[in-house]
């Protein structure tokens, strides 16, 4: 596949825990550059979906694909290495290690030690790398996990509800991260915040008990009153 082919490419995906089957025959693409935004209420399978793409959840049947080599089968460390990084939501960092050390891991698995392109988007972290980040607010540890990923220069980052639970001021800053981010890394991001959605998605997919119950392309079809329905 050539270069500028999908920077991923989701076809007739089915997963399950145990009996209980939570997607089914799910597509999705993205391409270059592209921010896509999934959005759907909670136990809809979104979670799953990014889990399945990163190799944290065996597909029952489907392909993953990114630029043309097939994820599925992957450790997630080697998903992680192929340049696909995923953002969970739970905000978990090594709460026992400063900033600093949180970055020396990423930089170790990624072998990227030049911290500043990620360190740009996110000033804050510089002024406290000698700090633990237990003692970091959710807001903090969110941009610190994000700083984390981009290490070695991913061409995707899948971000989990990376908005929950933070304040208006640190929603704003991450809308024009993840503005910036999208000028050379594509990204999937799940999330319930409508107006960001609307603001900076390129595509939308609305999951719906673990199908795509609607795409969206077009930003004439992108609007709070359009997605509020499937949330």
């Amino acid at each position: 596949m050539p270069a500028d082919g999908p920077v991923l490419d989701v076809a007739g995906l089915n997963a399950a825990y145990g009996e209980a089957k939570v997607l089914f025959g799910i597509d999705l693409c993205v391409a270059p550059r592209q921010i896509v935004a999934c959005i759907g209420r909670n136990g809809a399978g979104k979670t799953t979906l990014l889990r399945c793409i990163c190799g944290f959840v065996k597909p029952l049947s489907g392909v993953v694909r990114s630029h043309g080599s097939d994820l599925i089968g992957l450790a997630p460390y080697d998903v992680a290495k192929s340049g696909v990084k995923y953002v969970p939501q739970d905000k978990k960092v090594f709460y026992d290690l400063t900033v600093r050390e949180n970055l020396e891991l990423g930089s170790y698995a990624s072998g990227d030690r030049n911290w500043e392109p990620a360190l740009n988007y996110f000033p804050k972290l510089k002024v406290h790398m000698d700090r633990k980040a237990g003692y970091m607010s959710g807001g903090e540890r969110q941009m610190l996990m994000i700083a984390r990923a981009l290490l070695g220069n991913p061409r995707l980052l899948l971000i989990d509800e990376p908005t929950e639970g933070l304040a208006p001021g640190i929603v704003s800053h991450l809308r024009e991260v993840f503005t910036d981010i999208a000028r050379k890394t594509s990204l999937v991001i799940v999330e319930q915040n409508l107006p960001l959605v609307c603001a900076i998605a390129d595509v939308v997919y609305a999951i719906r008990d673990g199908r795509v119950a609607a795409m969206f392309s077009q930003r004439s079809e992108m609007s709070f009153q359009t997605f509020e329905k499937f949330l």
